[in-house]
């Protein structure tokens, strides 16, 4: 009886080594993993010349385009395993804000404009290696839906499309078409430990959005009406997010 007791706090140390030992079960089936991190928005943008559709000057303008700014915004991602390999992600964040710089016959205006965009994002991802493994690459495809709030046109643009020259009260405002889009994703996880881990993805989404802008002039010229103006602008976006992530 004496040996059996003297060997219970050996087995113990064994059975704690063992499962010191065993690797980690990071993302398994039915893991839930939430990441908090920082998305960059590199735009690969382009747009058509403006249209005005009446009113002085009615026509069509194809060197008057604009560029749009790089973006950072706060985001976060929550990730459900269905199997140790395929889960789906809901990517959320707050909107970034845009800026809008008149290129071609409107660079001398400088900054057209801004707005602010919402993107949330559901995406199918399969997950590359086992639920031990550590370095896990993966690849994912899915959808977003876009619009946009706070569209907001600077003084110099608004004098130009309300036709306000020195004019009081002439102003302009502008809003841009909502859409659908698909979201191709590639990146990585390292998991520390079971519960921690830190991610970077790349994502891809071929993005369009239809602009239409009205100009109310001021002074004498308000007897015109609103000047009405159109054009599309391609932002094709690549979209970083590095962040930290925690399994429950």
């Amino acid at each position: 009886m004496k040996q059996q007791f003297s060997l219970l706090p050996k087995i113990a140390a064994l059975s704690i080594a063992a499962a010191f030992a065993a690797p980690a079960m990071a993302q398994t089936a039915g893991s839930n993993v939430v990441n908090l991190g920082w998305f960059h928005f590199t735009p690969q943008d382009s747009s058509e010349g403006l249209t005005k559709s009446n009113g002085p000057g009615a026509g069509y303008f194809p060197n008057s385009h604009s560029s749009v700014g790089n973006a950072d915004t706060v985001g976060i991602a929550f990730t459900h395993f269905f199997t140790d390999n395929i889960a789906m992600t809901a990517d959320l964040g707050l909107p970034p804000k845009f800026k809008l710089t008149g290129q071609g016959d409107l660079g001398a205006l400088g900054e057209l404009g801004t707005a602010k965009q919402w993107s949330p994002a559901i995406v199918a991802k399969y997950f590359f290696g086992d639920a031990t493994s550590k370095f896990r690459p993966f690849v994912g495809a899915g959808v977003t839906y876009v619009w946009y709030s706070d569209v907001k046109l600077s003084s110099t643009f608004q004098n130009r499309a309300a036709l306000n020259t020195g004019a009081a009260g002439g102003t302009a405002s502008a809003s841009l078409s909502s859409s659908w889009a698909p979201v191709l994703n590639a990146g990585a996880t390292y998991n520390f430990n079971d519960r921690w881990s830190m991610s970077l993805s790349v994502s891809y989404i071929p993005l369009k959005t239809d602009a239409d802008i009205t100009g109310n002039p001021g002074g004498a010229a308000a007897a015109l009406g609103p000047q009405r103006y159109k054009t599309s602008i391609t932002l094709d976006p690549v979209v970083s997010f590095l962040s930290v992530g925690y399994k429950f």
